[in-house]
């Protein structure tokens, strides 16, 4: 399973889905669903997006979890 950092990253550094969404010209549903780890299929322009406005590596962002089965 994928499960996306992005919730902890804009928490920690006091940013809202809103203004990086604007920011990176992207749809707010889409952001919103990938903070909250709500997202099948990750965009790989969202995530080169993400990135490079945030200076983050792409194992930064998402990281890959087993399992529990």
């Amino acid at each position: 399973m994928i499960k996306s950092n992005l919730k902890e990253i804009l928490d920690s550094r006091e940013l809202s889905i809103r203004k990086v969404s604007g920011d990176l010209g992207y749809r707010f549903e889409t952001v919103r669903r990938m903070y909250n780890n709500d997202m099948k299929h990750y965009p790989q322009d969202l995530i080169d997006r993400l990135c490079t406005y945030l200076n983050i590596s792409v194992g930064e962002l998402l990281e890959h979890k087993k399992n529990a089965e």
